[in-house]
Order: C-alpha cells, then sequence, then structure tokens
C-alpha cells in the first residue's frame, strides 16, 4: 500500500476550502489531517464553523475535526491553501520557511519569479524553480507552489497546444465567470439576478500576464515568458459553476482548421490520479460548451472546446469552459501536488 500523506487545508470553511475537502476525503494518496481557518472559526469543531454549501454531504471523517489557526506548526505532510490574498503572502511564505510544502490556489504569489505557475499537463518543467526559489528565499524543505487564476485555465490550455504547434502572436480574450468564482456569500443577488457584471475587480490584468509565465519556457534558472499578448475583459454572469472564455487568436504560422483541431484534442495527458481520460475535449455542436451541460466532464477537470472555426480578423475563434471551483481552484491544486509526489518532490 502507497503512502498517504496526511494534509492540512488552509481556508478550510471558504467556497474552495469545502471543494479541498471534498476532493481529498476519498483520495488514495492524501488524508485530511487538520483544517485551519480564521479566528472566528479556530477552536470549533468544523461541522460548527463551516456552513457547507456544496450539494454532496460534508463528509462525516471531517465533522469532528478541530479548526486550528491559520499558522505553522501544524500535523501535517504538506499544505493547501485557500486564502484570500490579504493573508496568503505573509501565511504562506511562513509555512513554506517552516518546511511545509504550499500547495497554493492564492493569487499573491503566482507571479513571483521563483515561483512555480502550474498547469501540469503543460509545463511540469517549471518545478525546475523550486531550487532556485529555495536558495533565494532560505528555505529548507519548504516551498511554494501554485496554481493559475481560475479564468486562465479555462483558456491556457488550447492556447498551450495552438503555441506549440503554430506560434500564438496575440489572444483577444472575454470572460463570463460564475459567481462561485466570486466566495460565498459572493456577489449580492440584486446585482446578478437579471445581470451581467462588466467587471471583476483586479482580473483583468491576472488574465492578461499569467499564460505568459504559464507557456513561458524555463532556461534552468528562470522563465523566460511567452512573447504574445493577450487583451481581456471579464464579466460575472448568473451561473453557479463554470467559467466560459470567448477567445481569438493570431498565430505566426499558417494553419488548417483540421491541424487546430488536432493539436487541442491529441495535446498529451499526464497519468496521475486526478487527470482527467482527455485533457481537453473539442465539441463540434454548433451551441457547446454550456456550463450546465459541459463543466462536470472528466469529474470537473477536463477543458471543454467549442464554437472553433477561422476568424473574420484573427485567425480563429474558439469558446473554451472549465469548472471553476475543480479543475480552476482546488482540483488544479490537487493535481500539482500529485505531480510534486511523482516527481519525488514531496
Amino acid at each position: 500500500m502507497s503512502k498517504k500523506y496526511r494534509v492540512g487545508i488552509l481556508g478550510a470553511t471558504g467556497t474552495v476550502g469545502q471543494r479541498f475537502i471534498q476532493l481529498l476525503a476519498d483520495h488514495p494518496q492524501f488524508e485530511i489531517a487538520c483544517l485551519a481557518a480564521s479566528d472566528r472559526s479556530a477552536g470549533k469543531a468544523f461541522v460548527e464553523a463551516c456552513p457547507w454549501k456544496l450539494a454532496t454531504p460534508m463528509p462525516e471523517k471531517v465533522k469532528e475535526i478541530m479548526v486550528q489557526p491559520i499558522e505553522p506548526p501544524l500535523d501535517c505532510d504538506l499544505v493547501f491553501s485557500s486564502l484570500p490574498s490579504n493573508v496568503a503572502r505573509q501565511t504562506e511564505e511562513a509555512f513554506a520557511r517552516a518546511g511545509y510544502p504550499v500547495i497554493s490556489n492564492s493569487s499573491s504569489f503566482r507571479m513571483d519569479e521563483d515561483v512555480p505557475l502550474l498547469i501540469p499537463e503543460i509545463n511540469h518543467d517549471h518545478l525546475g524553480l523550486l531550487e532556485v526559489q529555495k536558495l533565494k528565499r532560505g528555505f529548507n524543505k519548504g516551498f511554494i507552489v501554485t496554481n493559475p487564476n481560475c479564468a486562465v485555465i479555462s483558456f491556457a490550455p488550447p492556447l498551450a497546444a495552438m503555441h506549440e504547434k503554430f506560434g500564438v502572436e496575440s489572444v483577444i480574450i472575454a470572460t463570463y465567470q460564475a459567481i462561485s468564482g466570486a466566495g460565498y456569500p459572493g456577489v449580492a443577488s440584486l446585482d446578478i439576478t437579471d445581470n451581467v457584471m462588466p467587471y471583476i475587480a483586479g482580473e483583468e490584468p491576472k488574465v492578461e500576464i499569467e499564460a505568459q509565465k504559464i507557456l513561458g519556457k524555463f532556461t534552468g534558472q528562470e522563465i523566460e515568458k511567452a512573447d504574445f499578448i493577450v487583451s481581456a475583459q471579464c464579466f460575472r454572469v448568473n451561473v453557479i459553476d463554470g467559467h466560459t472564455v470567448s477567445a481569438r487568436v493570431k498565430l505566426r504560422e499558417t494553419s488548417t482548421l483540421e491541424e487546430v483541431t488536432e493539436a487541442i484534442t491529441n495535446y498529451p495527458r499526464l497519468d496521475l490520479q486526478s487527470s482527467p481520460e482527455n485533457f481537453m475535449v473539442v465539441r463540434e455542436e454548433p451551441d457547446r460548451p454550456q456550463p450546465r451541460m459541459d463543466r462536470d466532464t472528466g469529474k470537473g477537470m477536463t477543458i471543454t472546446v467549442g464554437r472553433l472555426f477561422p476568424d473574420n480578423i484573427f485567425d480563429y475563434r474558439f469558446v473554451s469552459l472549465s469548472h471553476n471551483t475543480i479543475r480552476g481552484a482546488a482540483g488544479a491544486a490537487v493535481l500539482n501536488a500529485e505531480l510534486l509526489i511523482s516527481k519525488g518532490l514531496i
């Protein structure tokens, strides 16, 4: 029987923290050992501290775990972080400095030059940055690994497939982001009902710069960012789960629609516990993807692409969709942890 790693979850009572618990409750490589949250929850049994909002029941095994403060030490082998960005930077660095591998869903460290920003199928070689990180920051056993913004995960995979085969020169993005991406209680119902909100604070800069790092090259000491331009507009829409992205892409090399479709469909998958059978699928129906119908593909870990055809101004356009709290958040971090184990880094 393979070793089970004891994990702590920082921000365990929040939307993404609950999704971590759901995904890890029966995971063959991990067992939930510690739950940590803010001062108002610390000292309570998790069942008392957490207003559980997922459709599946709260796992019995976590109900009586006492919630601890979000500070080291915790009795675990690694920590998953779903902390809000205003507290994540200081807290995650404290855990890494104390010797814990920190697998973070927070935005705080994503663009730091020595921190891997991972989508494992695309840029697992960026884990080479961890040696640079440890030397630069004076970490011993601890380190920090991050996953991207939940909207970026929707379009970076098909973009990676195009960039690898044909080179991407520029991209125009419009995101239509689910209300669960704002956490709980999130957006006021009177604001989002019968409405589309054309602004998400701080979102557009993240969408515009993170893909360049993910699709960049690791030189042995740093990430040489991809040299394409992204222009983004981000909208909040009245959908519970599932971020939809509309993209228009200008390529450096000529390609046929069949070649682009093949590049996306045949992009290599990984053989990790949480890896879906298909990393990406291309739907040919004119009305797909749709959040309600496609967000749970591959247990929420598959990227669904559709509406792929030549563009009148750029070269190609497509619509892509991912489950924002699974592939876009907790599931992405769990996959990162599985990758770290497979590489012998945990």
